[in-house]
């Protein structure tokens, strides 16, 4: 009898230990393509002005392309039909507009039926309320969107990286973005390191360094030095042809900061001086720990067979994952 007391209270202490360590429910991995939402909104404010304004908002033409792409892909879903099929989303926009709401409002949420999972919440009494709220709140819709998908790109990354690389990249500029599975070190000097993933499209990145100078970050500074960067570092297929920065398509430039660190955003279009390739890019300069030089990172995509809008958030993502290399050899985390 002392023995089955025994073997009873071991399972009751297991079963509580084991209740202890689940701090959450367990929820599904989401569905859904990258890129695509789900808006959950009645089909005749869909047809109407409301459904207008959200597609002027997040289906607009993607800002960075040469070519004609969405920035969001949008499928809508009425209240009624928003099952389970549809909960497990990565991106759901949920309207609640009727005169049942007392109020107006707008709520951020995550991994609410599935995970990673991004769930933006607008509510009003009417259809006219909801437009004045979704474009007050709209570059805080688009930017929380576009921090969950790169998050899950990070997540990824992290998850199935190549590891050769970081300490390789970290060794000669004091840091490195980290690489999926896939990319492969091309090129490496003291000064200039090309990492690239050429599967299927180009998704490659160049991390860079120069002396810092006075006003090192604007427009036309960053221009300079990365042009004369990928005219030593990145040759053409052919004889006096280099990577270099379209005249065509201007680029622009943004102030941001990220999780701690102080970067300038450029965006443009990259051409090869002297034949016919091109594509987007995106970089990312800021200071190195000491301030003596200027460390940028960059990511490029040429695809020309393929849309490009996911091959350029992917690898732009691979930028956000930065972190410097401690002083003891561990990585100090920019990424989590």
């Amino acid at each position: 009898m002392k023995t089955r007391h025994l073997f009873l209270l071991l399972c009751v202490a297991s079963l509580a230990l084991s209740a202890c360590k689940n701090t959450g429910p367990l929820l599904p991995t989401v569905s859904g393509k990258a890129g695509e939402i789900i808006v959950v909104m009645e089909k005749h404010d869909w047809e109407d002005t409301l459904g207008s304004d959200v597609r002027d908002l997040l289906a607009c033409d993607c800002p960075w392309l040469a070519q004609k792409e969405p920035l969001y892909n949008l499928v809508n879903v009425i209240p009624s039909a928003f099952a389970e099929l549809f909960k497990v989303h990565r991106n759901i926009i949920l309207f609640q507009v009727g005169p049942q709401i007392d109020s107006v409002g707008i709520i951020y949420k995550h991994d609410v039926w599935a995970a990673p999972q991004c769930v933006i919440q607008l509510s009003a009494p009417t259809a006219a309320q909801a437009s004045e709220l979704l474009k007050e709140k709209g570059p805080m819709i688009v930017s929380s969107i576009e921090q969950a998908e790169r998050d899950r790109v990070i997540r990824n990354t992290l998850r199935y990286e190549e590891y050769t690389i970081y300490p390789q990249i970290a060794e000669i500029f004091g840091g490195s973005p980290h690489f999926p599975s896939g990319y492969k070190l091309r090129k490496a000097t003291d000064t200039f390191a090309w990492i690239a993933d050429d599967k299927q499209a180009y998704q490659d990145v160049f991390v860079y360094r120069y002396p810092v100078e006075d006003d090192p970050f604007t427009l036309d500074k960053i221009i300079a030095h990365r042009n004369a960067m990928l005219q030593e570092n990145v040759p053409g297929m052919f004889d006096g042809t280099y990577m270099t920065t379209s005249e065509y398509f201007a680029p622009t430039l943004e102030y941001l900061k990220y999780r701690g660190r102080d970067l300038v955003q450029v965006r443009g279009m990259w051409e090869v001086q002297n034949d016919f390739m091109g594509g987007p890019f995106v970089s990312h300069s800021f200071y190195s720990p000491d301030g003596s030089e200027i460390i940028v990172a960059e990511a490029w995509v040429y695809a020309p067979q393929f849309d490009k809008r996911q091959y350029l958030r992917q690898v732009e993502s691979v930028l956000y994952s930065w972190e410097w290399k401690a002083a003891s050899g561990t990585e100090e985390n920019q990424a989590n």
